[in-house]
């Protein structure tokens, strides 16, 4: 008797360390989801601002490109000399700026620019939540496995153990996949 004793003692301390290799895979993986949570709401707000500022230029050009278009059909041909060329030198200043909006490559705050840097920060920003939720999806199987290894030790069903252990292995799955190819599963 004092065989089989020792052998569950044995058992309980394999689980008890699977337990606590589990319990430090669990909390490296909530403070990876933790991370990407973060990383996607400031990624969510970069995009938004980048958004709002093509907006703003889409705007301007509206007003400008009206307005020139109204000066055109209020003041027509039969302008005098002076005026005319008052105009026209407007007109074209707003014709710049309209281009200088559509693109801007130096700042790269030109509606093509803007676009293109709000797109990216939405594929950014995308990756960032399937990392979150490979992370999470980490940290259920984690916390299951614990689970289950926990009844292991208290009934001593071995096969709980077991079943523990082959949660932990979907969990680093999960984890790895949020680090490495987020966006590969879709659950």
């Amino acid at each position: 008797m004092a065989g089989g004793h020792a052998h569950v003692e044995g058992g309980n301390k394999k689980i008890a360390i699977l337990i606590a290799v589990l319990a430090a895979f669990l909390a490296l993986s909530e403070t990876a989801g933790k991370s990407a949570q973060t990383n996607y709401l400031t990624l969510n707000i970069e995009a938004s601002n980048l958004w709002a500022f093509f907006q703003a230029k889409t705007i301007r050009q509206t007003a400008v490109r009206t307005a020139a278009e109204e000066i055109r059909a209020v003041l027509g041909p039969d302008m005098p000399a002076p005026q005319a060329e008052r105009v026209q030198r407007q007109l074209a200043a707003w014709q710049a700026a309209v281009e200088r909006w559509e693109s801007e490559p130096p700042t790269q705050e030109g509606r093509r620019e803007l676009m293109a840097r709000a797109q990216a920060a939405e594929a950014r920003r995308d990756r960032a939540f399937a990392a979150y939720h490979q992370f999470e999806y980490s940290s259920a199987a984690y916390q299951l496995a614990i689970v289950l290894a926990s009844a292991s030790v208290v009934t001593g069903v071995a096969m709980l153990g077991f079943a523990a252990g082959g949660l932990g292995i979907v969990g680093i799955a999960f984890a790895l996949l949020g680090w490495i190819a987020p966006t590969l599963i879709h659950l």
